[in-house]
């Protein structure tokens, strides 16, 4: 027997979430202020400050790029029609285009005074194009044995802006899902963080948040990113007693299966999160967790695990 749907029913049934989520031409300085906000009270307060003032540089690197897109228009095209993300960053990272970019993020950084920060800029200023690319693939091969850790913040924050920027310039993208769920479908970096949106036709849907270019992508809630498991999934949080029991702003989604963890944001509680910022200001969350037996499998491209 066939079932007759009303006009309504028809129209629901066509209504697909939007996939792709961009991020706004001013997420640098959105994610300073962010920062510059959750600095305050917190053990990693100065650091949090570090990062806020490299996103105000990001920023200005953003407005004024100093490289254009380097993908061109039929080699977008082909990824796309097959599957492909155009900005695919194992590809690109070991190509020159991105270099303008730490370049002129560390000329606009501040001379330091003596010490880990002046060291670490002297040392990026001192090496080699080549000594630079093999420090970006290995950082964003997640090979941070190789990475001097004082270098993440700086180069994650040129890759960052490149990537981002090259997002930005895409012509309308029609990106496809990715290999696996927490693959970026814009440039292939896994996701970093997810939000649960509030508003609009984004409204309680799930986005995960690239860790490189900041494309976000719609994934069903209540499945594991990592092994797509549904099953007696935990949410954690930090210990504060402003918030009532499953109304914290951000939880940490446990998959008791592949024990794997991943962070979200939930803005109907607080409108004002913003990926990077809350899980560099949450790292206690990942401590304690680390404690019980979840691993992390989200980077985050300003701090190297165990640096900071």
């Amino acid at each position: 027997m066939s079932t007759i749907l009303e006009p309504g029913q028809i129209e629901a049934s066509a209504v697909m979430p939007p996939f792709l989520h961009l991020p706004p031409t001013n997420l640098f300085a959105v994610r300073a202020e962010r920062l510059e906000h959750l600095a305050e009270g917190n053990a990693l307060g100065e650091y949090l400050r570090l990062v806020a003032r490299l996103c105000r540089i990001q920023q200005q690197l953003v407005d004024n790029p100093p490289g254009g897109l380097p993908v061109a228009e039929e080699r977008q095209r082909l990824c796309v029609s097959h599957g492909l993300p155009p900005l695919a960053a194992d590809g690109l990272v070991r190509e020159r285009q991105w270099l303008v970019w730490l370049q002129a993020l560390l000329d606009r950084c501040e001379p330091a005074p003596e010490g880990p920060l002046a060291a670490a800029l002297g040392s990026l200023r001192e090496s080699g194009d080549e000594q630079r690319k093999g420090w970006a693939v290995a950082l964003l091969g997640g090979q941070y044995d190789a990475v001097p850790a004082a270098l993440v913040p700086f180069l994650g924050a040129a890759l960052q802006a490149a990537w981002s920027s090259w997002l930005l310039a895409l012509p309308e993208p029609e990106l496809k899902p990715g290999g696996s769920l927490a693959q970026c479908p814009a440039c292939g970096s896994p996701a970093m963080a997810g939000v649960v949106r509030n508003r609009g036709k984004h409204n309680g849907l799930r986005y995960l948040a690239c860790s490189l270019c900041a494309c976000e992508w719609h994934v069903v809630r209540v499945k594991c990113v990592y092994c797509e498991s549904s099953k007696d999934l935990r949410y954690s949080s930090l210990e504060d007693d402003r918030h009532a029991p499953g109304k914290a702003p951000l939880r940490a989604e446990c998959c008791p299966g592949c024990q794997g963890y991943l962070k979200q944001s939930y803005l109907e509680n607080d409108a004002a999160a913003e990926p990077l910022a809350d899980d560099l200001a949450s790292l206690a969350l990942d401590m304690r967790l680390d404690e019980e037996g979840f691993h992390r499998l989200a980077p985050n491209l300003m701090l190297a695990p165990g640096g900071g």
